[in-house]
């Protein structure tokens, strides 16, 4: 018998789990997958949460104002004491976090909110990420960490500020030192952790210190109630008693019936964990519970590489790219929000550049200079002119639109690529007065097949402003909690900005736990 369980172990679970064991609560986290961590594990570990103590500290001066001001902006359609829990218990959940955790953060200095110019928006952001940390916070449960979504060589340790310049390694002074730096990290001793692996190992490592126990390989199969309220769940044929059981499992990103049914699109190019696949949303649905937002997803452009979906992130906001239709006609900012460009596509999509453009860039993970892999080819198509590339991949109006997009100077007339703070942060600095914007001139040309993948679905079962779960009616299951993406997200159909996934989850785990606890010690079930 435990006074909670808690279903997954990404962010939402175990802040979760970390505040109702903090409070003396009996605390069980059972995970289906044979890791922990989830989604945040493979994740950039960028946490949005607007005045938090971590952005006071660096100097950054935020307001409530300004961040309700912002969120009323952009999420409008999202009920206005949803938006307001997260901005008023967001800072003290981060406060908890490194109160009882070994994680610190730090600010990712000018990485801009997704839309800056906005009534409130910050074109110098309110994004944080973790300090990196030495893997043996852990212990013997690093080998149960789920490993991140792309891969880097042993020892070099990558963060969320490397990244940005990184891409820059063959064009400025800071991506080559940059670049030398995280080389040189290959020859001191032990494994260090960053982004989603810190968040999801200090986490843990909270948990362990707070001797939680963390059942992996244990699939959640069903709720279970008694006299009208949760009273526990089943594992398989096994029950499990509590009083209240908080959802966090993830999205249902890998359930292809759920995909088909709510947003006419299969799984295979979703970067989520393997194990989301909605066991969460079904059994709330199941219990009659009411959900939003199930028709969409943290969307991102994204390349079907034979090795797995690649999630494009500053190659489109590099200069020397357009992105184009099944006509060859361009069709919307190349350096948008990701989850806005694929809103805007309507069906088969191209990413074409140069070879200037490969000369100076890497591309999905694959170095400049060097030639694409061979097994790329039905991918990322090559040819020695625009007339050729453009029969190739059979984009007619595609001569016709790089030529035209080879005469702007400096400004984008068409879709004002480069006009926003967001724009210019992946851009090149060494290109002016535009940093996202420059012709495509020299051959070869090449066109990359994109489509709309995703870090994960965002709709899920409905919430209060304490992550109870709520029947059509409004009114709530009692004793049924979930946050994460296992809930439909407070952003609505938007996204505020890098870590907009990770830090409402958070926050709402939090409050779910404070609820709990509050709820237990006043001797109620």
């Amino acid at each position: 018998m435990y006074d909670v369980i808690v279903v997954g172990s990404g962010a939402a679970g175990m802040t979760a789990a970390l505040c109702t064991a903090q409070r003396g609560l009996r605390t069980l986290v059972v995970e289906k997958a044979a890791h922990f961590g989830g989604s945040t594990a493979r994740s950039g570990g960028g946490i949005w949460v607007p005045n938090n103590p971590v952005l006071a500290q660096a100097g950054v001066r935020d307001t409530p104002e300004n961040a309700s001001a912002y969120l009323a902006h952009i999420a409008g359609d999202v009920p206005a004491e949803l938006r307001e829990a997260f901005l008023d218990a967001g800072p003290a959940m981060l406060g908890f976090v490194c109160a009882h955790t070994p994680l610190r953060f730090r600010w990712v200095r000018g990485y801009p909110d997704y839309y800056p110019e906005a009534p409130g928006g910050r074109p110098q952001g309110r994004s944080i990420e973790p300090v990196p940390m030495k893997a043996d916070v852990l212990g013997a449960e690093l080998k149960h960490l789920e490993p991140p979504y792309v891969p880097t060589p042993a020892g070099i340790v990558i963060t969320q500020v490397d990244y940005r310049w990184l891409t820059l390694a063959a064009r400025h002074p800071r991506g080559a030192l940059t670049a030398a730096k995280l080389f040189a990290q290959r020859f001191k001793p032990g494994r260090m952790l960053a982004m989603g692996q810190a968040l999801a190992a200090g986490l843990r490592a909270g948990l362990a210190a707070l001797n939680v126990e963390v059942r992996l390989n244990t699939a959640f199969t069903d709720l279970h109630f008694e006299n009208g309220r949760v009273a526990g769940i089943r594992i398989g044929d096994e029950l499990v008693q509590a009083p209240h059981v908080v959802l966090a499992s993830g999205g249902f990103e890998n359930n292809e019936q759920l995909r088909k049914q709510h947003q006419d699109i299969g799984t295979e190019w979703t970067v989520g964990a393997q194990a989301n696949t909605g066991d969460g949303i079904e059994a709330g649905l199941r219990a009659g519970a009411a959900v939003g937002l199930m028709d969409d997803a943290w969307w991102g452009p994204t390349v079907p590489l034979p090795r797995g979906p690649f999630f494009l992130l500053a190659e489109r906001a590099l200069p020397g790219c357009v992105l184009v239709d099944a006509s060859g006609r361009r069709f919307v900012n190349e350096a948008a929000p990701y989850i806005d460009v694929v809103k805007a596509m309507t069906g088969e999509t191209w990413l074409v550049f140069d070879q200037t453009y490969r000369n100076r860039y890497p591309f999905a993970g694959f170095p400049p200079r060097r030639p694409l892999p061979r097994r790329w080819n039905e991918v990322v198509l090559s040819a020695p002119t625009l007339a050729e590339l453009a029969d190739r991949a059979n984009l007619p109006e595609l001569v016709a639109t790089v030529e035209r997009f080879n005469t702007f100077n400096g400004t984008d007339p068409e879709f004002h690529c480069g006009d926003s703070a967001y724009d210019r942060y992946y851009g090149d600095p060494r290109v002016r007065p535009n940093p996202c914007l420059a012709p495509l001139l020299k051959p070869p040309f090449y066109a990359a097949r994109i489509v709309p993948g995703d870090l994960g679905t965002k709709g899920g079962l409905r919430t209060d402003a304490t992550a109870r779960v709520l029947r059509e009616d409004g009114s709530v299951i009692d004793g049924l909690y979930a946050a994460g993406n296992t809930s439909a997200s407070v952003m609505g159909h938007t996204y505020a900005g890098a870590g907009a996934t990770l830090g409402p989850a958070m926050t709402f785990g939090y409050l779910a736990g404070l609820d709990i606890s509050d709820h237990n010690h006043r001797g109620g079930k």
